[in-house]
């Protein structure tokens, strides 16, 4: 795929890092000016020194040359300390967008491109433009500086050079055309089986369990059989030309001594220029023939700039929004309708209620009724394809996430927890306040059993929540929701996975915030949640069955249930306080 620099956000991002590569280009001139030295020397040598038998002429030129060549590998060593720096702009300049890209990305699919890919990217295609396969790059243009001076000596050696260059160009491009390939496609295989690996590490205790293992492995097996057969076939091809072209170029430099000798003995040149014409030509063809070495490096460096254009072009950075004023927590639903990020099928259809601040609300339903999307749109997670949803009167996605995420209070079913201490996931890993952290510890009820750990709120855990159990994982997820007393609390399920003495304490803590004034959303089944709410919506096939106050909705579902049972469990298959299963 062709790079359109002129449109490329990559391009624009590295405008700053543009002097890095001008200046290391300028120094290369420098560079190979001096590497002139080592054939100037040699024809110095031989036409003067040595024809006229003078020490001190010798050894002025050996100081000379000396001199110079010192002069070359100062200026190597600022180029390389120019590209250094260059690969540390780079990373200050993108780290921080890609990371949000990615995480962006991994939002808008739903998780299902959720891959540290970018990140290994952006370190690619940073230790590429610090390595040594760029010099070969700054360096080639200069070729033909060199090519001049050896038509100078005399027209054979530059016709020489032409062919010799031509030649060696022509293997490295056909490498390139014969290798770009399989290295293309062994690359997205070997991005499909890291990914693989690292979900069914994930896993682990399932595929053990229930003796999946061998299966698991074998698909991976076969993928991996592909990646390496691509790449052994696109290596042994790249060592071909590799090695024809370090025999071709010793072969080359030989000829051009040979050549220089007849041209020699029929006096045409001076000995002096026999010797410097191979040298000339040996550093001519020098940058030439690391291009070959270095295609494979520049192939991967260039799908890697590929890849990260094209995440930063489809998942821009936020521009930035006029601070707004502290939410209450007032909650409108506008007629929504929503679908999986990626999908195109409506989970939501026109649904439409209002919660004023402090209200809190239960969402019931069937199994795949929409209430988890409804969560997750309400929450700004996934987008809303018609009307909206507004908190405080301003629709969500006007909101500086930065800014309304600590009014903003998130248990989902999966429970997931970070890496790190128990205090730092409940402060959301950011500055710990001991006072909220407890604050908000009490209010989960989470406390006590915190306190009981070895190393209390200091003990750490992974992403699995590490010793903590499914109850107590829910938990230090309430804890963490309800931290900072936010103002608008969004849980799903919040009891799945609680004992009586957890069931007890999410009652209270929920009593607790609706104290507060926090605006409560709850989707769960269980009448000791259900009854401490002001207001149920029931909601099936992704529509709005009904809504209305708790008391009301509860009175004329126990109606429903005593004329019509069977037609009612078609219609709402949800337990309901006092009821039981309707």
């Amino acid at each position: 795929m062709a790079i359109d620099l002129k449109n490329s956000v990559l391009v624009k991002k590295l405008q700053p890092v543009r002097g890095h590569f001008l200046g290391a280009f300028g120094f290369s001139l420098f560079i190979n000016l001096l590497m002139i030295v080592p054939a100037l020397y040699m024809l110095q040598v031989f036409d003067r020194a040595v024809g006229s038998g003078s020490t001190p002429t010798l050894l002025m030129l050996t100081l000379i040359m000396v001199g110079l060549l010192a002069a070359m590998g100062a200026l190597d060593w600022v180029r390389g300390q120019i590209m250094v720096r260059a690969s540390a702009a780079i990373d200050k300049i993108l780290a921080e967008p890609v990371f949000e890209a990615s995480f962006r990305q991994s939002l808008r699919t739903g998780g299902i491109s959720s891959s540290p890919q970018s990140v290994i990217d952006l370190i690619g295609l940073r230790q590429f433009l610090a390595g040594p396969g760029l010099n070969a790059f700054f360096d080639t243009p200069w070729v033909p500086v060199y090519i001049v001076i050896m038509f100078l000596f005399h027209t054979y050696f530059g016709l020489l050079a032409l062919f010799c260059v031509a030649l060696l160009g022509g293997l490295s491009f056909a490498s390139q055309r014969m290798t770009t390939g399989n290295l293309s496609e062994a690359n997205k295989l070997a991005m499909w089986a890291n990914n693989y690996t690292t979900r069914n590490l994930r896993n682990a205790e399932v595929i053990e369990s229930m003796g999946m293992i061998a299966d698991v492995r074998e698909r991976w097996m076969q993928r991996n059989r592909q990646v390496v057969g691509l790449q052994a076939e696109a290596s042994d091809t790249a060592t071909a030309f590799t090695s024809s072209s370090k025999a071709l170029r010793i072969m080359l430099q030989s000829l051009a001594l040979g050549v220089g000798a007849y041209l020699a003995i029929n006096l045409e040149i001076s000995p002096g220029m026999m010797i410097a014409g191979s040298i000339l030509l040996g550093r001519a063809l020098a940058p030439v023939d690391q291009l070959v070495g270095a295609w494979k490096g520049l192939q991967n460096a260039r799908e890697q700039f590929t890849r990260l254009d094209d995440l930063l072009t489809k998942f821009p950075e936020d521009p930035e929004r006029m601070e707004l004023p502290a939410p209450q927590g007032a909650l409108s639903v506008e007629k929504i309708t929503v679908s999986p990020p990626g999908g195109s099928t409506p989970v939501l259809r026109g649904v439409d209620f209002e919660l004023p601040a402090g209200v809190s609300l239960a969402v019931i339903g069937p199994s795949a009724a929409g209430k988890s999307s409804l969560l997750r749109a309400i929450l700004g997670l996934w987008p809303v394809m018609l009307g909206a949803v507004r908190l405080d009167g301003a629709s969500m996605d006007k909101w500086d996430r930065g800014m309304l995420g600590p009014y903003l209070g998130y248990l989902p079913q999966d429970i997931e927890l970070f890496d790190g201490t128990i205090s730092e996931n409940i402060a959301r890993f950011g500055e710990i306040d001991s006072e909220k952290i407890v604050t908000a510890s009490r209010l989960a009820g989470v406390h006590e059993m915190v306190l009981r750990l070895p190393e209390g709120y200091d003990t750490v855990i992974g992403q699995s929540g590490g010793a903590l159990s499914a109850g107590q994982r829910q938990r230090v997820g309430l804890a963490r929701a309800v931290y900072g007393q936010p103002k608008l609390v969004v849980l799903d399920e919040p009891n799945s996975n609680l004992d009586d003495l957890g069931e007890a304490a999410l009652r209270e803590a929920l009593l607790a915030l609706k104290a507060l004034g926090t605006t409560l959303i709850i989707v769960s089944h269980r009448p000791s949640v259900l009854s401490v709410v002001d207001k149920i919506l029931i909601l099936r096939d992704g529509q709005v069955v009904d809504f209305g106050d708790a008391e009301a909705i509860t009175r004329r579902v126990q109606q429903a249930t005593t004329k019509r049972p069977a037609a009612l469990s078609q219609t709402v298959s949800v337990p309901v306080p006092g009821i039981g299963q309707a």
